[in-house]
C-alpha cells in the first residue's frame, strides 16, 4: 500500500469487506440479485468530468511512488495508488449498472457497494477520496439514457458534497439535497457556499439544499426533523422520476469524522421515506462511512428495508436540538421564493434562536462520541442496540379478510384469514365491547375484522386490511381489543367522514388524545387536495405520529373523502415506517380499488403517483399551524417550524 498520509488510514478496503460479511451474516446477500461490476467508459466518464481529469487519472496507473506522491500533491485530501484509476472506473460502473437494472425493472431498488467514493469529485479535480463523482456520472447517464427530465440526490453523508453541488447547481432537472457537518465553516471542506443560503444558481435557484449542521452529536430526532420539515415536502413537490442516494455513514454512530450519534436504524427510516418517491425507484450508493461496525450495521438495515423488511422501531425523545431547529427554519426561509410548499411560510428572515429548547439530541441510552478512542465502547454498544431493535419478521406480510367481491383481486402474496367464529365473536363483543356493538348484524361483521387483527397482534402478519360497513365501529373494537391484549400505544388515523366512537374503560386517556388530534387533522384533510395533503402528513401527523411511538397503528377510511386512491395509499405507506410495520387498515364501503391498491402497499409494492402537484391553500396552512402550535409543547418535533406568526 502506498500511503502519504496519516488522513488516509480510514479509507481501507475493509470498509467494504466488513460490509459484506455482516450483509452475509444477516442472510441479506442471498435474498439479492446479484448485479455484475463493469469499468465504466471513458465516454461515460466524461458526462461528468473533463478530458483533462481523465488524462492526469490514467496516467497514474504506470507511475512510481515519488510522482504518485508529487501528483496527489495537487489536490485536496486524495492520494493515488497505481490501482486507484481501475478501481474508480469499477465504481462508476457498478453504479450504472444499478441504474440500468432498476430502470429497466430488473430491480426494484438496490444499493452499490463500492470505494473510491465520488460526491467531494469536481468537473477537473479530485478531492476528499474522490477521483470521478459515481452519483454524479449515475444522474447524467440516466438523464441521457431514459430521458429522465426529474432526479433527485439525497446527500447523507457526514461531508458536503461540494462536487455534486457544482455539477448540477445550474440544472433544475436535478434537485440536490446535503446534509453536512459543518460548523459555520470550521468543518472540512469549510466552504462559503455549503452553508443553507447557496440555493443554486440562474435556472438551477432553489434546486440545491444545503443543511449545515453547526454542532456535533445530531441524532434520530434531528435526522427526522430535516426529513420531515425539509426533504420530503419538497421532495414530492419536485416528483422525481429516480431517486440517488449518496450513501456515506460516516454521519451515524462513532464515526470519527462525523462524531454523530445517529443509530443504523435511522436509515432504515430514511431509506423507507425515499422509496415512497419516483414509484420506487431507488438508487443507494456507497459514500464514506468510516467505523466499520457503525457502518457495516447502517448498511445492512438500508439493505433490509430496500428489500421490504418491516422496519424497526425508533425509540427515545423525539426533540431536535436548538442548533438543528435553527439550521431547518433557515434552509426552509433561504428556499420560500422556490417552492409551493413554503410559500405561506412566515418570517423569512435569518434566524438566532431564542428561548427554551431541547439542547442534546438523540436518544438518552446513546453514547456520546467525542474522539477515536471510543471505537470498543461505540462497538458494545452497536452489539446491544442491533439485539434490542432487530425482530423476526413475521411468516405473513398482509393478512386480509375473506370476500366474494375483493379476495381474488388482492395481490397474490396476500394471505387470507376466515371469519372468526361467530359463537366466539359473540362472546368476544357481549364481554368487552357491548357497549359498542348492539345490533346483531354488526357483530357479525366484526368477525372477519377481529380474524386480521389477531395475525398482527400475535406477530403471524405484519399488517393487515379489512373490509367493515362501519370503519368507525370497528376502529373502535381493534382499537379496545388490542390495548386488552396488551399494546398500550394505539395510533389511529381516520379519513373521511368517520365517527369517534368515545371510549369508556380506564386507561385509554393517552391513545385517545392522540386519536382526537390526528382526528381533528383528518377532518382536514377531508377537504384536502395537492399540497394541503402534504403539509398535514409532514408537517403534523408523521412528526407526531414518530413521536408517539405506538405498537400499533390503525387507519380507518370512511366515506364522503376528497383525498383520492392515491393519496390514501401514500398515507399507508408512510405510515409503514411506523410500529414495526404493524398497520390495520379498515375500509368502509367496499370500494374494490381502494382495497385493491392499498393491499399492493401493504405487501411491498411502489405506492402510486400522487397525481398533479398543487399549492396549498392559505387557509389550510393556517390552521395547520394552529394545531402545531397548540402541541409544540406536547411534541416537541413540531418546534422545527416555529409559532405561527399568522
Amino acid at each position: 500500500l502506498l500511503i502519504f498520509s496519516p488522513i488516509c488510514d480510514i479509507e481501507v478496503p475493509e470498509r467494504l469487506s466488513s460490509s459484506y460479511e455482516q450483509l452475509k451474516r444477516y442472510h441479506l446477500v442471498e435474498r439479492c440479485v446479484r448485479v455484475p461490476a463493469r469499468e465504466g467508459s471513458e465516454e461515460e466518464i466524461l458526462l461528468v468530468h473533463s478530458s483533462e481529469h481523465l488524462e492526469v487519472a490514467k496516467s497514474t496507473q504506470t507511475m512510481n511512488e515519488e510522482e504518485l506522491k508529487s501528483v496527489s500533491g495537487n489536490y485536496d485530501a486524495f492520494y493515488f495508488h497505481p490501482s486507484t484509476y481501475r478501481c474508480a472506473k469499477l465504481a462508476v460502473g457498478a453504479s450504472l449498472q444499478l441504474v440500468d437494472s432498476v430502470m429497466s425493472g430488473k430491480v426494484c431498488n438496490g444499493m452499490a457497494l463500492v470505494r473510491p467514493p465520488g460526491h467531494h469529485s469536481q468537473r477537473n479535480a479530485a478531492n476528499g477520496f474522490c477521483l470521478f463523482n459515481n452519483v454524479a456520472i449515475a444522474a447524467k447517464y440516466a438523464k441521457i439514457k431514459y430521458g429522465l427530465q426529474r432526479i433527485l440526490i439525497v446527500d447523507w453523508d457526514v461531508h458536503h458534497g461540494q462536487g455534486t453541488q457544482y455539477i448540477f447547481e445550474e440544472d433544475p432537472s436535478v434537485l440536490y439535497f446535503s446534509w453536512h457537518r459543518y460548523e459555520h465553516q470550521q468543518f472540512w471542506p469549510s466552504l462559503k457556499e455549503s452553508d443553507y443560503d447557496a440555493v443554486g444558481l440562474g435556472r438551477g435557484k432553489g434546486s440545491n439544499i444545503n443543511l449545515p449542521w453547526n454542532k456535533v452529536g445530531m441524532g434520530n430526532s434531528d435526522y427526522l426533523a430535516a426529513f420531515f420539515h425539509v426533504l420530503l415536502p419538497m421532495a414530492f413537490e419536485f416528483d422525481p422520476e429516480l431517486v440517488l442516494v449518496s450513501s456515506g455513514y460516516d454521519s451515524g454512530i462513532g464515526d470519527p469524522e462525523g462524531q454523530m450519534n445517529a443509530t443504523p436504524d435511522v436509515f432504515a427510516h430514511l431509506t423507507h421515506f425515499l422509496m415512497q418517491l419516483a414509484n420506487g425507484r431507488l438508487c443507494v450508493i456507497l459514500e464514506g462511512g468510516y467505523h466499520l461496525k457503525s457502518l457495516a450495521e447502517s448498511v445492512c438495515m438500508t439493505v433490509k428495508t430496500l428489500l421490504g423488511d418491516p422496519v424497526p422501531q425508533i425509540t427515545g425523545e423525539m426533540a431536535p436540538c436548538l442548533s438543528a431547529i435553527e439550521s431547518i427554519q433557515n434552509v426552509r426561509a433561504a428556499h420560500k421564493p422556490y417552492w409551493k410548499c413554503l410559500m405561506y411560510e412566515g418570517n423569512c428572515t435569518k434566524l438566532h434562536m431564542l428561548g427554551k429548547a431541547n439542547t442534546n439530541s438523540s436518544t438518552e441510552d446513546e453514547p456520546k462520541i467525542t474522539n477515536k478512542d471510543e471505537t470498543v465502547k461505540v462497538e458494545r454498544f452497536l452489539e446491544l442496540h442491533m439485539k434490542n431493535i432487530l425482530f423476526p419478521v413475521p411468516p405473513i406480510t398482509t393478512a386480509a379478510t375473506e370476500s366474494k367481491a375483493s379476495a381474488h383481486l388482492l395481490p397474490l402474496s396476500v394471505h387470507v384469514v376466515k371469519e372468526m367464529d361467530m359463537n366466539e365473536v359473540k362472546d368476544l363483543v357481549s364481554a368487552f365491547y357491548a357497549d359498542l356493538v348492539k345490533e346483531n348484524e354488526t357483530l357479525l361483521s366484526l368477525g372477519s375484522m377481529l380474524a386480521v387483527l389477531d395475525k398482527i397482534l400475535t406477530k403471524q402478519a405484519c399488517n393487515g386490511i379489512a373490509e367493515s360497513p362501519r370503519a368507525s365501529l370497528s376502529a373502535a373494537v381493534a382499537l379496545r381489543h388490542s390495548v386488552r391484549v396488551g399494546f398500550q400505544r394505539v395510533l389511529c388515523i381516520f379519513v373521511g367522514d368517520l365517527e369517534i366512537i368515545p371510549n369508556t374503560e380506564d386507561g385509554f386517556a393517552l391513545f385517545l388524545f392522540l386519536v382526537f388530534a390526528l382526528n381533528c387533522f383528518s377532518l382536514l384533510l377531508k377537504a384536502a387536495e395537492g399540497n394541503d395533503f402534504f403539509s398535514a402528513v409532514f408537517g403534523f401527523i408523521l412528526p407526531v405520529a414518530y413521536s408517539y411511538q405506538a405498537n400499533l397503528t390503525i387507519i380507518a377510511v370512511g366515506p364522503n373523502r376528497s383525498l383520492g386512491i392515491n393519496g390514501i395509499s401514500l398515507l399507508v405507506g408512510l405510515l409503514r415506517g411506523l410500529a414495526e410495520s404493524r398497520i390495520f387498515a379498515v375500509i368502509e364501503n367496499t370500494d374494490i380499488n381502494l382495497m385493491q391498491t392499498i393491499a399492493k402497499v401493504l405487501v411491498g409494492d411502489s405506492t402510486p403517483d400522487f397525481g398533479v402537484y398543487a399549492p396549498p391553500s392559505q387557509e389550510k396552512v393556517h390552521t395547520i399551524k394552529i394545531l402545531r402550535d397548540r402541541f409544540q409543547q406536547d411534541w416537541k418535533i413540531l418546534q422545527c417550524l416555529g409559532k405561527s406568526s399568522l
